[in-house]
C-alpha cells in the first residue's frame, strides 16, 4: 500500500530545496557538505511524516 505524505511537510521539504537552490543561481560549484546538509534537511522532514503516520495508526 502506498501511503500519502501530509501536504505541510512535502511542502516543507519544497522549502527547503527552494531555499538553497535560490542562493546557488549564483554560484558555479556547490561543496557537497552543502549537498548533503540540503539532503539530511529533507530526509528529516520526510522522515519526520512518516514516523507520525506510524504513530498515528
Amino acid at each position: 500500500m502506498t501511503e500519502t505524505l501530509e501536504t505541510p511537510r512535502i511542502e516543507e521539504a519544497l522549502e527547503a530545496i527552494d531555499r538553497v537552490l535560490g542562493g546557488l543561481n549564483r554560484r558555479e560549484l556547490l561543496s557537497s557538505t552543502e549537498v548533503t546538509d540540503l539532503l539530511l534537511d529533507v530526509r528529516s522532514i520526510l522522515t519526520s511524516t512518516a514516523a507520525e503516520s506510524v504513530g498515528a495508526h
